[in-house]
């Protein structure tokens, strides 16, 4: 069965930072994506910001509910053991249509574990 459960969050700066650091990267319309392969044993860790170029506190929650909802219906469905992502909103995170911006992380998270 599959689970709908989020997976781990980063919480400090220092963890963003080292995935930045050390993960690829991959800008698509509607967000940006760091992807960090470690061991195969490790669950996904995954983080998610918004900047303050996107706007106001409103604007930024808009943007990461919706890439965290995204997130939580996409991940399931891949296999991501050991994957850490960061997940960073765009100013058209907010306005992309849902589906779409379903079928792009779908798309680049397949990118991402090859």
């Amino acid at each position: 069965m599959t689970s709908f459960a989020p997976p781990e969050t980063f919480k400090r700066r220092a963890e963003f930072l080292h995935l930045a650091g050390r993960g690829r990267k991959f800008a698509r319309h509607g967000f940006v994506m760091q992807a960090l392969r470690t061991d195969a044993v490790t669950p996904l860790r995954v983080g998610y910001t918004a900047t303050k170029k996107l706007g106001n506190a409103v604007a930024r929650n808009r943007a990461r509910r919706r890439l965290k909802e995204a997130a939580r219906l996409t991940f399931p469905h891949h296999d991501l053991t050991g994957m850490q992502l960061v997940l960073i909103c765009r100013k058209e995170t907010a306005s992309v249509p849902f589906p779409a911006l379903c079928d792009t992380l779908r798309a680049t998270l397949a990118e991402a574990m090859q």
